[in-house]
């Protein structure tokens, strides 16, 4: 009977313990993966040129390869790879990987180059997978030129097959939610014995692999159902940054992020870029009348392109003030290394990078374009603002007008933010005095003809509109 206690407290522990594995939350994952070229031969390893994970981070430049050594079966040029992978309530990741000059079989399967791009993200409300930008340039097979498409099968002869562009995406959207997607540029398949392989081997040229799941989230972040209702949380800001009008609500729900395409753009000598992706179309309407904004003006340009269209960081630097405002709607702002400070308004969704003090890269993907906010009745636009880092003084009119920054990034070249003209409010001191003074002035000949040199002060009257005056006595 008194042993009968003691007996009970181990069932006791491996009842808790099993509670607690039972009530262990799910933890998200997130990965990526790139292979340059992979050789597989039935009973024998793999032979693989390049091959790299994340996380962590990946972003490489990799020399020339062969196999064997005289390139019979594989000869590459030089290969790139880069690989982002990050875990939370809201998971993404995204690989890309690439090669110049591809070989295969002694010349019997060229390529220029080839570029294959795989991006997914999960989070507690959805979960999605792209395969974008994956493209092969100039591919020859058995001396044939062949058009790539996506699940092509091209038959080699009768030694085997060609697949070009396979992709596999998929994704859940049963909690824990997930998705994955995959892309190989070229796999070849022999049939039989082939140029030193035997048949059943494979040679896959380019594979990127992405995989999230995320966990749900414990607290939903705020949404923009009622942007007014209650006291907003003001959003973390860099001291001295301009704070734009409306009510604001830091954070992003997990449902707008995105995964984001990786692109390329040109940037300027300096380092800045155009930031929007694509075609797009803007005008000058800076200083235009604007009746929701501070001051009754419009503070930056619109930039239009399709919904969804890529919003790229202008720049390296840090981002702040990630979230909802009433006016700008889904919104962020990127602060430079110098200091200049760019707003991007109206965003339809955010990338995984878009967080408040993330550090980007001239480039990146922040968003994607959309009409949101004030913009809900107006064409598909951004909105973008330039605020230099000498006029943070004057806070949120501190801005300069975008339209010569924009046509100098897209043609990738330089100007100084001097070059922005600066709108200032009319019926304002300061505005009385914005025209330079003038350094020469044009007569028309009816002044000259109904002017005397003779009669003081007939230049300046002629200048202001009155009618001069001559001295008594005296003919003009």
């Amino acid at each position: 009977m008194r042993r009968a206690p003691l007996l009970a407290v181990p069932l006791l522990v491996v009842l808790v313990v099993s509670l607690g594995a039972a009530a262990a939350p799910q933890q998200p994952t997130a990965s990526a993966s790139a292979v340059i070229s992979r050789v597989t031969q039935p009973g024998l390893p793999d032979e693989v040129s390049y091959s790299a994970t994340a996380p962590p981070t990946a972003d490489q430049v990799l020399p020339a390869y062969s196999y064997p050594n005289d390139g019979s079966i594989v000869r590459l040029g030089s290969a790139t790879q880069s690989l982002v992978a990050q875990a939370g309530v809201s998971s993404s990741a995204q690989a890309g990987a690439g090669a110049l000059a591809v070989s295969l079989f002694g010349g019997e399967i060229t390529m220029d180059s080839f570029t294959v791009r795989a991006g997914v993200a999960a989070g507690s409300v959805s979960a999605s997978g792209i395969i974008s930008a994956s493209s092969i340039s100039n591919l020859t097979v058995l001396g044939q030129p062949v058009t790539p498409a996506a699940n092509l099968v091209v038959p080699l002869a009768d030694w085997g097959s060609l697949e070009i562009l396979g992709s596999d995406v998929a994704s859940s959207q049963n909690p824990p939610r997930s998705a994955s997607a995959t892309v190989t540029a070229i796999r070849v398949k022999l049939l039989s014995d082939h140029g030193g392989l035997a048949a059943g081997s494979t040679i896959e040229i380019g594979t990127v692999t992405a995989a999230a799941s995320a966990a749900p989230a414990v607290v939903a972040p705020p949404t923009p159902v009622s942007p007014t209702a209650g006291t907003p949380v003001p959003p973390s800001v860099p001291a001295g940054a301009p704070r734009e009008p409306g009510t604001s609500i830091p954070g992003v729900p997990p449902e707008l992020v995105h995964p984001a395409p990786l692109v390329t753009a040109q940037p300027t000598p300096a380092g800045y870029v155009f930031p929007v992706y694509g075609p797009s179309s803007f005008g000058d309407t800076f200083g235009a009348y604007r009746g929701d904004v501070a001051g009754g003006w419009h503070h930056g340009e619109d930039i239009f392109a399709p919904l969804g269209t890529p919003l790229l960081a202008v720049a390296d630097g840090s981002l702040f003030s990630v979230g909802w405002n009433e006016i700008g709607g889904w919104r962020l702002w990127l602060r430079d290394r110098a200091g200049n400070e760019f707003y991007y308004a109206h965003l339809s969704a955010y990338s995984p990078l878009a967080a408040d003090g993330a550090q980007v890269k001239a480039g990146d993907v922040l968003g994607f374009m959309g009409k949101t906010g004030d913009a809900r009745f107006s064409p598909v636009h951004l909105h973008f603002e330039i605020h230099p880092v000498g006029l943070l003084y004057r806070g949120y009119d501190g801005a300069v007008a975008p339209y010569p920054f924009l046509t100098a990034w897209r043609n990738a070249q330089d100007i100084p933010f001097t070059a922005g003209r600066q709108y200032v409010p009319p019926n304002t001191p300061a505005s009385r005095n914005v025209a330079p003074p003038a350094a020469a002035i044009l007569l028309e000949s009816d002044d000259i003809s109904s002017t005397s040199g003779l009669v003081p002060g007939s230049l300046a009257s002629t200048l202001s509109g009155r009618a001069p005056q001559s001295p008594a006595g005296q003919d003009r």
